[in-house]
């Protein structure tokens, strides 16, 4: 295995960086509220960088996804890539891929999944109807990648005949809603196998955007307790406070390391589905120890709901519910590797 990304790769991290960084501020996400950022996301996709995932493999959009986490910039940039742009290219027809490419990759439309699959939808012929009570950025979407109970791919348009759409609040400002499809029409994408390796890119590409989340927020707790001092000496100093941030970094890059291995068999053509859930296990579990960690390392601070922490907090948390908690994870790991084995 080799993690070292490519120089493609590299690059496109380092371009993204810097479009967080300068776009993502406190200033800007506080004054967005729960919607996203209309500004970034155009910034995002005439740079290139939902085209480039075409091109960068999955292992390129994790890299990519962890420096959105850092900043927590609310854009549907994972959404629109693991439930459009991939799919699309690894399970489309030819007359899909020259269809629906140009248009996700200009951000002109933005796809989103009611993923996993919880036995809500059903098919007939190609009409689907069914509830998922919580869709990630489905406030922004224009497609809707649903799997039925037979856990067939379909692509459904939100505007269409039949898809009704309701706003949902959820821990951190997804622009989430709720999806009703009452004999919707629907375009089936892919055939068997598109829906567990749909869902494996997703686990995987959402483990990465955990990652920097929480990257982000202990960023934020060493640069306050090497600044804040309690006794005469900078908080950073004290046993209690070393050890827990080093907890926290070591969970990072456990998510982190994870997240790349899972991505880098995927890219290569390797089953990776045990892979995709040990990532997932790692981001749901380690991931909500160290958005903890990082709010309780800044003290009362922490408490305040406006400081920028708190932000990384409520990303943490609610990657943790959308990955589905680590006992759910590890039966369904336990699961697949007791039919492998």
């Amino acid at each position: 295995m080799d993690f070292h990304p490519t120089g493609e790769q590299a690059a496109a991290a380092g371009l993204a960086a810097r479009i967080f960084r300068d776009l993502a501020t406190h200033e800007r996400l506080a004054a967005a509220g729960t919607g996203s950022d209309a500004e970034l996301w155009k910034a995002l996709t005439t740079a290139g960088l939902t085209t480039a995932v075409e091109e960068l493999g999955l292992l390129g959009l994790v890299l990519i996804l962890e420096e959105q986490g850092r900043t927590t910039a609310q854009v549907p940039y994972a959404a629109t890539c693991v439930y459009g742009i991939l799919p699309v290219v690894t399970h489309g027809s030819a007359a899909q891929r020259a269809r629906l490419l140009p248009a996700l990759g200009t951000g002109e439309t933005v796809a989103t999944g009611a993923f996993p699959a919880r036995g809500r939808f059903t098919a007939a012929g190609a009409r689907l109807t069914g509830t998922a009570p919580v869709v990630p950025w489905l406030r922004d979407a224009t497609h809707v990648l649903v799997p039925d109970t037979d856990r067939a791919l379909w692509l459904v348009r939100v505007d269409a005949p039949g898809v009704t759409t309701s706003a949902v609040e959820t821990t951190a400002p997804w622009s989430a809603g709720r999806l009703t499809l009452t004999g919707a029409e629907a375009e089936r994408l892919g055939t068997g196998g598109a829906y567990e390796a749909t869902l494996a890119a997703a686990r995987t590409a959402f483990a990465g955007l955990q990652a920097g989340v929480c990257a982000g927020s202990l960023a934020r707790a060493v640069a306050h307790t090497s600044t804040r001092e309690q006794f005469g000496r900078p908080l950073s100093t004290h046993q209690a406070v070393m050890l827990r941030a080093a907890d926290a970094y070591m969970d990072t890059e456990a998510i982190r390391v994870t997240a790349y291995e899972a991505a880098w068999r995927i890219d290569q053509g390797l089953a990776a589905r045990e892979h995709a859930l040990t990532a997932a296990w790692w981001a749901s579990e380690a991931g909500k120890r160290v958005v903890h960690a990082g709010q309780h390392l800044h003290g009362g601070t922490g408490a305040d709901l406006a400081h920028p922490v708190h932000r990384h907090f409520l990303w943490g948390r609610q990657l943790d519910a959308y990955l589905g908690c680590g006992s759910e994870l590890l039966a369904e790991l336990g699961a697949v590797l007791a039919r492998e084995g």
